[in-house]
């Protein structure tokens, strides 16, 4: 199953609770307002969706773009 930059944009514009075009693909998520518990929640929903998915990677490359890239990965 692959994750669309839509798809990822709305989701993060809802935790964030911010437009998603104020969401820029290098933007570091963390300084826009993401908290380790969001991704957390995150992270649980999309393993459920039966994504591979990183907590580790995600906090340490904290932008759309990169998350975008793990998560279509596998």
């Amino acid at each position: 199953m692959n994750v669309t930059e839509l798809q990822l944009r709305e989701t993060l514009a809802t935790v964030l609770n911010r437009p998603t075009e104020e969401i820029a693909g290098d933007a570091n998520l963390v300084l826009l307002g993401i908290s380790s518990l969001e991704i957390m929640r995150l992270v649980s929903r999309w393993r459920r969706q039966k994504l591979p998915v990183s907590f580790e990677t995600l906090v340490t490359e904290p932008t759309l773009d990169s998350w975008l890239a793990h998560l279509n990965a596998a």
